[in-house]
């Protein structure tokens, strides 16, 4: 088995109190998930997605915002979670106390066995009205035509207001429970991985600089250079779903030693 971790740093997640799991677009665009930097496709192509996933845009047109998140949801629900996600919940699994965070607004790790992962940027599986008041997304429509155009949002059972996706638009704050959660697991760590975010998106970028200052080991798996490289005790050059297995065997072999 070709090592990827530097000496000692296996049994070190292997022996950790607690591990933080925190991901970012990389992980899910290796399922095929766009990032908000890839060009839209399709009918979206003329559109901005910046500019599409705004408070003030769902307000001044709700059906145009909502039905490019129909269409989201929609390719979400046709991609399947990779290796990396799949790796990520057999770490969780492996070791007692361990996070998961994530900047995705997918349900990929979810599917692959993730527990109760913290999404920092809510969720789009779970719309909520204007009001706030949550809304059941409805199930089976997987088949969302990619030139899907504009779509009138259903109005909330409680309160008759417009249902708005359930997730952190530009402009607005994130999750109060989520983000202290995430800060939390983040200061009490002994081991955080970082894997496929740029380290540019705040405040969740903190959460490797939060572990850092208290004294936690900083793992990152990206294949590119990030801002976050200088904090970082090791930075592993690759994919989420090629690395991420290899780091879980490590650890395995490790625990499974100790037994």
């Amino acid at each position: 088995m070709q090592r990827v971790l530097p000496d000692g740093v296996a049994e070190r997640i292997a022996t950790a109190g607690r591990v933080v799991v925190f991901t970012g677009a990389g992980i899910s665009a290796e399922s095929g998930v766009p990032t908000f930097r890839d060009a839209l496709t399709g009918l979206w192509s003329r559109f901005d997605a910046y500019e599409l996933a705004t408070p003030e845009a769902f307000e001044a047109d709700p059906a145009l915002v909502w039905g490019w998140y129909e269409w989201r949801r929609a390719a979400v629900r046709r991609a399947e979670p990779n290796a990396g996600h799949v790796a990520a919940a057999a770490l969780q699994a492996l070791v007692p106390g361990t996070v998961v965070v994530t900047q995705n607004v997918d349900d990929l790790h979810e599917r692959a066995g993730s527990k109760d992962p913290v999404h920092l940027h809510g969720s789009l599986f779970a719309p909520r009205c204007v009001a706030g008041h949550p809304f059941d997304a409805p199930s089976g429509d997987d088949d969302v035509p990619d030139d899907l155009g504009p779509v009138p949002p259903p109005r909330c059972t409680a309160c008759g207001a417009l249902v708005r996706p359930g997730v952190v638009w530009f402009g607005e704050a994130l999750p109060r429970a989520a983000f202290t959660a995430a800060v939390e697991a983040a200061s009490s760590c002994d081991v955080l991985l970082s894997i496929g975010t740029s380290g540019v998106v705040y405040p969740a970028a903190e959460l490797p600089v939060v572990a850092t200052r208290s004294g936690a080991t900083v793992i990152q798996v990206n294949p590119d250079e990030t801002p976050l490289d200088d904090i970082c005790d090791v930075n592993l050059r690759g994919t989420a779903a090629r690395l991420l297995p290899a780091l879980y065997a490590e650890v395995e072999e490790v625990t499974a030693g100790g037994r």
